[in-house]
């Protein structure tokens, strides 16, 4: 019975350390974040749900990103139903490690209830859909990141680039496509590359 207690015990230490090596290898395959990942930013955001969030939070996802304004009658609309297309075509497999995401470049005007509405009449107010908006110099930071340009061209218009940014799970941009209503096989190859990557 002692013997029997020992080896127990043994193998209960043993299956510990087992246990501790195993955290500490998960902890270690945890990168650090590079340089060039949109994960540095410090800034807060707000989604349509008014939930505070970091960019890092989205860290293990590839991130398929476009800047818009909800007031926007010209481009923005040609944006949306680019980001729709690209939606449709992804598998369900892919689709679980993406966040399709719609950054506001009129904070002032969308606030959460705003973009909350925008995305209910738009039907994307569900997952793999978000919605953010932050302060003007956060966004304008952002901005710069992805290389749109965008400017008040009056109380309630802006002139913008129209790009659509895709972002590997460490939060490096690997594509962009620009232009409206353009072919995106390249940028579809590049969300599922990345997506099995994860």
């Amino acid at each position: 019975m002692k013997n029997i207690a020992i080896a127990f015990i043994l193998l209960f230490s043993f299956y510990s350390c087992k246990e501790e090596d195993k955290k500490e290898n998960k902890a270690e395959t945890k990168k650090e974040i590079s340089d060039l990942s949109i994960y540095n930013l410090p800034s807060k955001w707000t989604t349509q749900d008014g939930k505070d969030i970091e960019l890092k939070s989205l860290r293990g996802n590839v991130l398929v990103m476009v800047m818009i304004y909800t007031s926007c009658k010209a481009a923005c609309p040609r944006l949306v139903a680019d980001m729709r297309d690209i939606e449709s075509k992804l598998n369900a497999k892919t689709k679980q490690h993406v966040k399709l995401i719609l950054v506001s470049i009129d904070p002032k005007t969308d606030t959460p209830e705003r973009l909350k509405k925008f995305a209910i009449e738009n039907k994307m107010n569900q997952d793999p859909w978000i919605f953010l908006r932050s302060s003007e110099e956060n966004t304008r930071e952002f901005a710069a990141v992805l290389a749109v340009n965008y400017k008040k061209i009056s109380p309630i218009d802006f002139s913008h680039s129209n790009i659509i940014s895709v972002f590997n799970p460490e939060g490096e941009l690997v594509f962009q496509q620009e232009g409206l209503g353009v072919n995106n096989e390249k940028t579809i190859e590049t969300i599922n590359q990345e997506a099995g990557k994860i």
